[in-house]
């Protein structure tokens, strides 16, 4: 996982809009929240989050099979943050593709490798959730600027023999509520112009009440539905990691899940809402926290724009930490260097053969 380092509290927020530290918790239960800074975006994020998790799974980037980054703030429309984060790790046997399913985009991208390993044509799959949602936040509105931070998650799938692994996965869709959580402008519906900047239409507006409504429902469902799929009953589910939206949301579901809070991972006092990147950040953390044993069945669970959801059931069975060597991890430095420079020289090359064609090309006609 990243985060970046710039943290913003619940009192810095009170000097631009009119709000409290004690408003924001009692709605939300959020109290800080990362913010990018110069130079950070959704690929320097992916890219950091990226090489976090081959260095603790001692993996070589060029054996990736497939990169699958969910996103809903790419660096650029085109080319993918996947593709930019491919040439960053030197990824070169990769193939690389963005998914755009909101606050789901992680949980979908991670049943999308999912699939493609269980369909034989993967064996290594990288999948990241990132996203830098300060670049799009209206810092005048105090009902959304308050929820949303920046970080980036990533895990490896790899194709493994035994009763681990994902046991079910569910993935929903509800177009009609498209409208209740929208960026409206920077599309081919609205592009920009100078009355969609002023009217801050490229800023997520966002119905609250309506969407808190569908979230307390959908985890219920989602929930309930992925455990019956596998299977198993709700007493067999160690750990649900939720995307990271409103404390309320999730108090609410584990209420009518009839299940403790404690069977819940909570980040979103310190985080906020990093959409796609919420559901891999508190994966992490409970993996540092010690709060995974191998055999315990946990359920991943994303909802947000779209409207979307999804859910995967998993067995978790991480072998025992081994020590990484010095020497790999060094290794993996200079493979990331050499990936820079074979970057710069492929595009050197691009642009020498195309001088020489121009060049080729006048001589000719002269």
């Amino acid at each position: 996982m990243y985060v970046p380092q710039q943290v913003l509290t619940n009192d810095d927020l009170a000097q631009r809009v009119e709000t409290s530290d004690e408003w924001i918790r009692t709605r939300t239960g959020i109290a800080r929240r990362r913010i990018a800074g110069p130079g950070e975006t959704s690929s320097t994020m992916a890219i950091a989050a990226a090489r976090a998790a081959l260095q603790v799974a001692d993996a070589d980037p060029r054996e990736i099979d497939l990169i699958i980054v969910g996103t809903t703030t790419p660096d650029y429309l085109f080319p993918s943050t996947a593709c930019l984060v491919q040439n960053a790790l030197g990824a070169n046997r990769a193939g690389a593709f963005d998914l755009s399913a909101g606050c789901s985009g992680f949980v979908y991208a991670l049943i999308m490798g999912h699939q493609a390993i269980a369909s034989g044509e993967h064996r290594l799959v990288l999948v990241i959730g990132v996203d830098t949602l300060s670049r799009v936040v209206d810092w005048q509105d105090r009902n959304t600027c308050v929820l949303f931070g920046d970080g980036a998650g990533a895990v490896l799938l790899r194709a493994s023999e035994g009763p681990a692994g994902v046991l079910a996965t569910l993935l929903g869709a509800d177009g009609s509520g498209g409208g209740l959580l929208i960026i409206p402008a920077g599309g081919s519906a609205l592009p920009a112009s100078e009355e969609t900047v002023a009217k801050r239409l490229h800023a997520i507006q966002m119905n609250g009440q309506e969407v808190f409504r569908f979230a307390t429902h959908i985890v219920e469902q989602a929930t309930e539905q992925v455990v019956k799929k596998a299977g198993l009953k709700l007493e067999d589910i160690a750990l649900i990691i939720p995307h990271q939206a409103n404390l309320r949301i999730i108090q609410t579901a584990a209420k009518r899940l009839k299940l403790p809070l404690e069977r819940f991972v909570i980040n979103l006092e310190e985080y906020g809402n990093t959409s796609a990147a919420s559901v891999p950040i508190a994966l992490c953390e409970a993996i540092r926290d010690g709060r995974l044993a191998p055999g315990q069945n946990i359920v991943l669970l994303g909802f947000g724009a779209g409207l979307t959801w999804a859910a995967a059931l998993l067995k978790w069975s991480v072998p025992a930490k081994a020590v990484v060597p010095g020497y790999r991890n060094l290794w993996r430095r200079w493979l990331y260097l050499w990936a820079r420079w074979r970057s710069r020289g492929r595009q050197f090359l691009r642009h020498l053969n195309v001088r020489l064609i121009r060049l080729f090309t006048r001589n000719h006609r002269d």
